[in-house]
């Protein structure tokens, strides 16, 4: 393309000369001046025009091998030194664009172990309860439960594997939801201290049986747009983990306030804190803190409650923080304010 043009602005050049010599009827020494300085500036124009043209083109070379040299992941991509200024903006732009796709790698990698990991731990979790009902199914059908203390027992037992087997399976719907992207939320003006209310409201039966007291600091009236179930529900996950991680006789306390344009609900427990190798992960779908996977005397669930709150709150455009307070660790949900 430089060749292209120096060519074509040369012989245009030249003819014009050429047609202006001829008019003006020049002869001898001064038409041969004339043409040999056209003649000697076209062969410089085009010798520098054939110069930069072989940079940019090997330079264009190196751009697309250093491309053709990434992997398949998108890394690996180093821009070549010594570009021209287009070219090493394009190469600029390819570089963050590989970093790009190689974050969207990551991400796609920890997704899909997450739902691998689901897979199997919520395999095991629906598997321990469903095995636990047919073994006192079969012996009250075969009367080896005769008695009616032990048949008692059985089917309350039963009724509580199914009320935990019902809630694991609405937590999976719901956060089948929100990673679909079909979580329909009803936003309105909601008082952070009304939820705080119901959420306490709530818990206080399990808290009372786990010997926990439950407190809370609602603070002033502070006004957001939120859907007041889907909210609700992800304050009632986090002081329901409060609560089962808490031992007897510790304290759970809900709080509200405002900061700056946003509010924030927070759950401060005494579960003795959280260790720093697992605040990154406590959000990660089916984690509990432990390997084991047996069911927890309180009921405890999958995992799926804080992934479930994460998600939550996400869709209100806020955040929701973890980190170590005190005798445990504190919650923190930060959303926007109620704007009129």
């Amino acid at each position: 393309m430089f060749a292209v043009v120096a060519v074509i602005t040369v012989v245009a050049t030249l003819g014009g000369v050429l047609a202006v010599t001829l008019r003006m009827l020049l002869q001898g020494d001064s038409r041969d001046v004339v043409l040999t300085v056209v003649a000697v500036g076209g062969i410089v124009g085009v010798g520098v025009a054939l110069v930069m043209a072989r940079r940019v083109v090997l330079a264009s070379r190196r751009l697309v091998g250093a491309v053709r040299e990434v992997s398949a992941d998108g890394g690996g991509f180093t821009p070549p030194e010594g570009l021209p200024a287009e070219l090493d903006t394009i190469a600029g732009a390819l570089d963050e664009a590989y970093a790009r796709l190689r974050a969207a790698r990551e991400r796609e990698r920890s997704l899909e172990s997450a739902r691998r990991e689901l897979v199997a731990w919520v395999s095991h979790d629906l598997r321990t309860p469903l095995a636990g009902i047919r073994a006192m199914a079969e012996a009250l059908e075969d009367g080896v439960a005769g008695d009616p203390e032990t048949v008692g027992r059985y089917h309350r037992q039963i009724g509580l594997e199914v009320d935990r087997l019902s809630a694991m399976v609405d937590d999976l719907f719901e956060l089948s939801r929100i990673h679909a992207g079909a979580l329909r939320l009803a936003p309105s003006r909601i008082d952070l201290r009304d939820l705080v209310a119901d959420a306490l409201a709530g818990a206080e039966p399990p808290a009372r049986v786990q010997g926990v007291r439950l407190s809370a600091d609602p603070g002033p009236p502070i006004a957001v747009r939120a859907d007041p179930n889907a909210l609700g529900r992800a304050l009632r996950n986090l002081v329901a983990n409060a609560i089962r991680h808490t031992p007897p006789g510790g304290e759970v306390c809900v709080g509200a306030a405002a900061r700056g344009e946003r509010a924030c609900l927070s759950v401060a427990d005494a579960c003795g804190g959280i260790p720093p190798g697992d605040l990154p992960r406590v959000f990660d779908i089916a984690f509990r803190g432990e390997t084991a996977r047996t069911p927890t005397p309180d009921g405890g669930g999958a995992g799926l409650g804080l992934a479930i709150a994460r998600g939550i709150v996400e869709a209100h455009d806020g955040v929701i923080t973890v980190a170590n307070d005190g005798p445990g660790c504190r919650f923190d949900i930060e959303i926007p304010l109620w704007t009129p």
